[in-house]
């Protein structure tokens, strides 16, 4: 059965204490993967589905049959492997902050490293996306242009991780980011918040057909159900 609870790895960053631990849910019955930020807890593997949804919803409302897709944030990868699952996505790029969490993957510390470091058609890329989202996301080509980019990074675009992200949910930022994506193609966002009418406006500004979809899934937790928000744009 194995131990109860594991701490995998934990390491002093420049945004805090980020820790990877594994432990056994009696109740659940299933091993949990969770990774802290000093006392906060950044995600878990029981709860996967509003990621899983940003790259079916996302990917759904590309265009094309050969898709060159960017991911903001790795996290534990369900997005990124969400995309793979895709039989049209010819090339994925991974952009996540915190080299540890790379890391993890490549050493298959995490349920879904070993598929996505071992993916050909997958890159898993050090690098600040917000600054990457006015310059260019893939460090090796500065003009790359994607069909689809798929945002999970912060709780929303009210709670951020750092007050740093802030400035990017406004329309110049978002405007930078979007003449990366090819016609037609899709932004996609993850975000714990119910949908934010505000924020959709300003999504409203700098792309077209915007949707905040709410996903339902249940709480393992405390029964019932809970909710993520995905939105989907497309740029012009």
């Amino acid at each position: 059965m194995g131990a109860l609870f594991e701490e995998l790895d934990w390491r002093s960053t420049p945004l805090g204490d980020i820790s990877l631990r594994r432990r056994r849910d009696p109740g659940l019955g299933v091993q949990v993967y969770e990774v802290k930020l000093d006392d906060e807890f950044l995600m878990s593997s029981l709860w996967t589905a509003g990621e899983i949804e940003l790259a079916r919803l996302g990917l759904a409302a590309a265009p094309g049959e050969a898709l060159d897709v960017a991911v903001g944030g790795l996290g534990l990868g369900y997005t990124a492997h969400a995309a793979l699952e895709d039989p049209r996505v010819g090339s994925l790029i991974v952009v996540e902050a915190l080299p540890e969490v790379i890391e993890w993957h490549r050493a298959h510390l995490v349920p879904l490293g070993e598929r996505l470091a071992t993916d050909d058609r997958c890159r898993l890329v050090r690098g600040d996306f917000f600054a990457l989202a006015s310059t260019g996301l893939d460090p090796e080509d500065a003009g790359a242009r994607f069909h689809a980019v798929l945002l999970d990074i912060d709780h929303s675009p009210r709670h951020v991780l750092d007050p740093g992200n802030a400035s990017f949910y406004r329309p110049e930022p978002l405007s930078r980011l979007a003449a990366q994506i090819h016609p037609g193609g899709v932004f996609g966002l993850w975000s714990n918040d119910p949908p934010d009418d505000a924020f959709t406006a300003v999504l409203g500004e700098v792309l077209t057909e915007v949707r905040a979809h709410v996903v339902e899934f249940p709480n393992p937790i405390q029964g019932g159900t809970a909710t993520n928000t995905v939105y989907v744009a497309h740029a012009g």
